[in-house]
């Protein structure tokens, strides 16, 4: 079973930047622990601070049957891009958008997300922790 990560911009600053939000691990380590974690999946992950590489990978993963699906943290661009929504509602695949921080609990333009409709459900707020649930919830849909 294949299931794809895909993260948005500035995620590569993970274990870097406001560590009080996002910790002190970094992503590359963590994708580590979730591939131990989870061997019978084959984990792919990707990282872009680009928009339009964000929705190239969508649409290849996208309809790539094989895939069973993604999780997408489109970091600011969940908040701003009607690309990226649109890629996500074009695609075969289900997706589940995941965030580290509570977006609720944010400034308040982070309580829009221009994805989320268009995602079978949304993860947010248990730090790493959420996408570990997305690859579970993946794992247990029929």
């Amino acid at each position: 079973m294949k299931i794809v990560i895909i993260n948005g911009p500035n995620l590569n600053l993970t274990g870097k930047r406001e560590k009080d939000i996002y910790g002190e691990r970094s992503f590359d380590q963590f994708i580590g622990d979730l591939k131990n974690g989870f061997p019978q999946v084959e984990l792919i992950y990707h990282q872009s601070n680009v928009e339009g590489e964000l929705i190239n990978w969508l649409h290849t993963y996208g309809e790539d049957k094989s895939v069973k699906g993604i999780l997408l943290n489109g970091g600011g661009f969940t908040h701003t891009s009607v690309a990226l929504a649109d890629a996500v509602a074009a695609i075969e695949r289900p997706v589940i958008e995941v965030h580290m921080s509570n977006i609720f609990a944010r400034e308040e333009y982070r309580h829009v997300s221009y994805i989320g409709k268009h995602c079978i459900g949304s993860i947010s707020g248990f730090e790493m922790e959420s996408y570990l649930l997305g690859i579970l919830k993946l794992m247990n849909q029929a």
